[in-house]
């Protein structure tokens, strides 16, 4: 149980801190829903931006030693359970949620940085070690040790072949897919992923027209083309199957695909929140 300091010598932002760290032990400890401390903490510090990318308040998230506790908390509470005894949407949604709380650790270890790929692995053996922080094994999951990669390409990806897994996962980036400012869960999984991947073939970053009539895509599309069809054409039907109707409009023809390209900038939000 985390000691409460007296109300009065606290901030509300401390005070709120120090209860989200108390409903994840308690949850933990009583059984209660054990997603409910990191719930309160996406809501706490991940925020829809006007230009409609999700961005996180690392520097006052960083600054609340309670928040950071309940994040290591969480995390270790994840690493102790036994995904490979859960039903579908249920392990889905964990292996989300333990890659989205990693990138999490990961960035606020070493903030402020002004991309993730600023921070490597620690493995100078592997020349992909110099790309960003992904390498690197960082926790252990029924006896195995595991990196980002391989939580995304080893476990996700073959598992589940799904190309909405490449809605889920978020690498801290203003061109990735939004970080959720909520868990993800089974019961509401598919819904949540078909909005997810709505929400991002429809911004700018996913898929845009551009003046000579081709598109720009997200790299996503480019570097995992064999999850979306394999080709051009089963990129563009997957547009088509969440394109709200302007960009169900661009699609109607035969568009092809221009041009690839993927933002590295933190999703950072663009001022530190005021403390309270």
């Amino acid at each position: 149980m985390i000691p409460l300091a007296p109300v009065h010598s606290l901030s509300r932002r401390a005070v709120l801190g120090v209860a989200i760290a108390l409903i994840a032990t308690t949850a933990m400890a009583q059984g209660a829903d054990p997603e409910a401390g990191y719930d309160a903490l996406l809501q706490k510090y991940v925020s829809v931006d006007p230009d409609g990318i999700n961005r996180v308040d690392y520097a006052a998230w960083l600054a609340s030693n309670a928040d950071m506790a309940a994040l290591n908390a969480y995390l270790a509470d994840l690493t102790a359970r036994r995904p490979s005894a859960m039903p579908r949407a249920e392990a889905m949604a964990y292996w989300g949620n333990l890659y989205n709380a990693v990138t999490l650790k990961v960035v606020l270890d070493r903030y402020p940085v002004a991309s993730i790929r600023d921070i490597k692995s620690d493995s100078w053996l592997d020349p992909k070690a110099y790309t960003g922080p992904w390498r690197q094994q960082r926790v252990t999951v029924e006896g195995r040790r595991l990196s980002l990669d391989d939580i995304e390409h080893v476990i996700m990806r073959p598992t589940f072949k799904d190309p909405r897994v490449h809605y889920i996962v978020n690498c801290a980036s203003n061109g990735c897919p939004n970080l959720m400012n909520r868990v993800w869960r089974a019961a509401t999984l598919e819904a949540d992923l078909d909005a997810a991947a709505r929400a991002f073939v429809n911004h700018p970053r996913g898929v845009a027209m551009l003046p000579s009539g081709g598109l720009r895509v997200s790299s996503i599309y480019k570097w995992f083309i064999e999850d979306f069809g394999g080709d051009d054409a089963g990129l563009i039907a997957h547009f088509r199957s969440y394109a709200e109707p302007a960009l169900a409009r661009q699609l109607a023809g035969s568009p092809r695909i221009a041009e690839d390209d993927y933002d590295w900038a933190l999703n950072r939000t663009a001022t530190t929140r005021p403390r309270s």
